[in-house]
């Protein structure tokens, strides 16, 4: 394991309900507000993660993966207001993040997201094996959960069936649903789920990129979460990548 990065609490804002403030040498003084959505448990009945684009990748048989231990975890998605006014005119989801640990983190480095038997290229401290997206959504999901229960995208159209059906329990509606958790983020249940196999999903702050998976540790080298990280704040707010 590669030496962990200090957190500094000013930058690392996954999880954070309260204001942070910055100065920017354009822009001067940032003002955002951060607060976290509890968007229900993830099941990780095999402990293989899946950070991904779901609209794009979810079906495919080339997830990346993540090993955590097995077990039922907390994913919350972290908000920015990023109006001038903060007055919640305007948000952006900024981490989603899976918590594995409530034990404080101090530490944190890039997690790789590989296909199983890749191995993560050499790369210099400040550059990370990114998820891609191409549809503005991140998710978490089970590797085996998707393999067992997603439809085979070679018989079946399961974006249009699953995704953009247009009926209530499509998984764009249910994104959209503010009655749920709250629109922009959504809890959904794979088809044909059995034990309660679902899917974790959030838009992905200002829309399409490549994002870094970071992961968090705790004092005593245990990982404490899993965040994908949105780049809301301003790369050059970010934590320092030495």
């Amino acid at each position: 394991m590669t030496t962990l990065n200090p957190i500094h609490a000013d930058r690392w804002l996954a999880l954070a309900n309260r204001s942070a403030q910055w100065q920017d040498e354009e822009e001067g003084e940032i003002n955002y507000r951060f607060h976290t959505v509890d968007c229900g448990e993830l099941w990780l009945k095999s402990g293989r993660l899946v950070p991904c684009d779901p609209f794009v990748t979810l079906a495919h048989a080339d997830n990346v993966e993540i090993a955590v231990p097995p077990g039922r975890y907390p994913v919350r998605a972290t908000i920015a207001d990023v109006s001038d006014e903060q007055d919640g005119s305007h948000e952006r989801e900024a981490y989603l993040s899976l918590v594995l640990s409530d034990v404080p983190a101090v530490g944190w480095r890039f997690l790789a997201p590989l296909q199983p038997g890749d191995t993560a290229p050499e790369a210099e401290e400040d550059e990370f094996v990114g998820i891609p997206v191409d549809a503005g959504t991140v998710g978490f999901v089970d590797a085996d959960a998707v393999a067992r229960l997603m439809p085979d995208p070679a018989s079946t159209d399961w974006y249009e069936t699953l995704v953009d059906s247009g009926g209530d329990d499509s998984w764009f509606a249910q994104m959209d649903d503010e009655t749920r958790l709250r629109a922009g983020c959504a809890n959904i249940a794979l088809p044909g789920a059995s034990d309660g196999e679902n899917l974790i999903l959030a838009h992905s702050g200002w829309g399409d990129g490549i994002y870094a998976v970071i992961g968090t540790y705790a004092a005593d080298g245990a990982l404490t979460g899993v965040h994908i990280d949105l780049a809301v704040v301003p790369a050059a707010l970010l934590p320092e990548w030495d």
